[in-house]
């Protein structure tokens, strides 16, 4: 997506959204670390259920994106681990924007780049992982078992690992399904509608548009075992296929 799919006016917006977005968080990260730090941590919750939706209105607001989330469930299971389709840049406000209870975020490494994403990340308990060393990855993830069951909290992971993939939902790998097994959580898939359409760069810059997040039943785990995983792994990936519209090209988890 080029300069070439907007109009002067949208592009504009876009590039007045991105400087809000970031100027938010310069606003909100003394804030934050001041809330963690008289609380000793415990404001985490706060921060990703309440802090982090509202600082993402603005930048919405102001790129023209309305955001809207629908249950496709009785009620919302948590803790759980939670799965993404990611094929855009926009998923990182959706994301954000959502507020799921007590969740934390498996990222890629290279967001610890920006020190405030740092500082922010690693202070509310955020998993960085290297998504290219897929040993280590698992590795990093295994480690963070004992505080994830202990506190009770949910996990947010996309199975693409990477929004650059090969058609509209690519291969799903392993870690977040293997994780499920190991925490004896469900899997809550949320399929984000319109966040291709908006935004299918390498950049923040957007269309204005409406994006939904489809927020689904619950699926049980818990007779799950190492030799029917695979299968399992490729009944959720047609859920998404389906809900995508698109016709599933047979690709196999990846580890």
């Amino acid at each position: 997506m080029g300069y070439s799919d907007f109009g002067f006016r949208e592009y504009f917006r876009s590039i007045l959204g991105i400087a809000v977005f970031f100027l938010v968080f310069l606003i909100f990260t003394p804030i934050i670390l001041f809330l963690l730090l008289i609380s000793f941590g415990k404001a985490s919750n706060l921060v990703v259920e309440k802090i982090a939706p509202i600082m993402m209105r603005p930048t919405m607001w102001i790129s023209g994106i309305s955001f809207d989330v629908k249950m496709h469930a009785d009620e919302l299971t948590s803790p759980a681990v939670f799965i993404i389709n990611h094929s855009s840049t926009l998923d990182v406000l959706t994301l954000l924007a959502l507020g799921l209870p007590k969740i934390r975020f498996v990222a890629k490494w290279e967001f610890q780049y920006n020190p405030i994403f740092l500082i922010l990340g690693r202070l509310t308990g955020q998993i960085f992982i290297k998504r290219e060393k897929s040993d280590k990855a698992i590795q990093t993830l295994k480690k963070t078992h004992q505080r994830i069951k202990r506190d009770q909290l949910s996990v947010m992971m996309a199975p693409e690992g990477s929004r650059k993939h090969p058609g509209i939902i690519g291969p799903f790998k392993k870690g977040p399904f293997r994780m499920a097994m190991d925490l004896d959580y469900p899997i809550v898939p949320i399929y984000f509608e319109g966040n291709r359409d908006l935004s299918k760069g390498g950049t923040m810059i957007t269309k204005s548009g409406k994006v939904t997040a489809h927020i689904h039943q619950a699926i049980d785990v818990s007779d799950w075992t190492v030799d029917t995983l695979s299968d399992h792994i490729k009944e959720v990936r047609q859920r998404y296929l389906d809900w995508a519209g698109v016709e599933d090209d047979d690709v196999r988890p990846i580890s």
